[in-house]
C-alpha cells in the first residue's frame, strides 16, 4: 500500500519520546519531512539523531516548543512552512495531566490541564488550517487516551479534557470535509511508554506493591495479554494521516489490544 507520504510536511508535537517519537519515526520511514517539538532541547536533539539513523531519512528537524504557549505554537508551524512551503499533516500530542480524583484538584489544576490537553490542540489546528485550506487537503490526528471510550479510575482531568478533544474533532470533521481535510482521534490503551510506567508506579505506591506487580495485573486484563509497543500505535496514526486514508474522518479509535469493553 502506498501511503503517499514521500516529501509530505508533517508536524508531530510532544515527540521527543514515547508515542510522539514513535509516530515521528514511522513518518520518517515513509519519506516524510518530519518536524518534531517538545520543551526539552537536549531530548529533541537525541530523538532527531535516533530517528534519522533508524529511518535513513535525513529530513527530520526539531523546534523547541511549549504547546501551552501560543507564540511558540505559531513559531513551530511557521518553521514547517518555511521549510516545506506547507503543512500536510498535524499530529497533536501532549503529556497527560496529573492523576487524581475530584477532591485533589483546585482551579489552577483544571486550568493547566485545559491549556495542556485541549486548548493546545485548538491552537495548533488554528495555525495549520489556513495552509491546509489553501491546498485543499490535509490530515489532523489528535492523540488522546482510551478514556475517550471508557473513563479511567483516578484520572479525572484526563477523562474530562480527552472527551473535549473528541467533541472538537467530530465537529471539525463536518466543517473541514468540504476542504478535503480529515481529522481523527486516537486513544492509546496500555502502551509501553514512560507515561504508563509512571501511572503504574503511582498505583503501586498507593497499594504498597511493586510496579511490576501492577503491570502484570494490568496485562491480565488485556485480551492480548501484554502492553502494546509504541510502534503498533504509531502505525495506525500514520495510516490515518496518509494518502491511503481518503474517507475516514471524525472518528475516535482506541489502540488497546482489546482492553476497552465499551462499544
Amino acid at each position: 500500500m502506498d501511503f503517499n507520504l514521500q516529501g509530505k510536511s508533517v508536524i508531530v508535537t510532544a515527540a521527543s519520546k514515547g508515542l510522539g517519537k514513535a509516530t515521528a519515526l514511522e513518518f520518517a520511514k515513509e519519506g516524510a519531512h518530519v518536524l518534531i517539538s517538545s520543551r526539552n532541547e537536549s531530548e529533541l536533539e537525541k530523538a532527531v539523531d535516533e530517528i534519522k539513523t533508524e529511518s535513513g531519512n535525513e529530513q527530520v528537524k526539531f523546534v523547541t516548543c511549549d504547546i501551552t504557549n501560543p507564540k511558540q505554537i505559531k513559531a513551530l508551524v511557521q518553521e514547517a512552512v518555511n521549510w516545506n512551503g506547507m503543512v500536510d499533516v498535524l499530529v497533536n500530542n501532549a503529556g497527560g495531566p496529573p492523576a487524581g480524583t475530584f477532591e485533589n484538584f483546585e482551579d489552577e489544576d483544571w486550568q493547566k490541564a485545559f491549556e495542556l490537553n485541549l486548548l493546545s490542540f485548538i491552537r495548533t489546528i488554528r495555525e495549520v488550517l489556513p495552509y491546509m485550506k489553501e491546498q485543499q487537503s490535509g490530515r489532523i490526528i489528535n492523540f488522546a487516551s482510551s478514556s475517550i471510550k471508557q473513563t479511567l479510575d483516578n484520572l479525572l482531568l484526563s477523562n474530562t479534557f480527552r472527551a473535549g478533544i473528541v467533541g472538537l474533532a467530530k465537529s471539525l470533521s463536518q466543517e473541514l470535509a468540504p476542504h478535503h481535510i480529515l481529522i481523527n482521534t486516537l486513544g492509546p490503551g496500555r502502551i509501553g511508554t514512560d507515561r504508563v510506567a509512571h501511572l503504574d508506579q503511582v498505583k503501586a505506591d498507593e497499594m504498597g506493591v511493586s510496579a511490576e506487580e501492577v503491570k502484570k495485573k494490568s496485562e491480565s486484563n488485556i485480551p492480548m495479554g501484554r502492553y502494546g509497543d509504541p510502534a503498533e500505535f504509531a502505525r495506525v496514526a500514520v495510516f490515518l494521516a496518509s494518502g491511503a486514508n481518503t474517507y475516514v474522518t471524525g472518528q475516535s479509535l482506541v489502540v488497546d489490544g482489546g482492553l476497552v469493553k465499551a462499544l
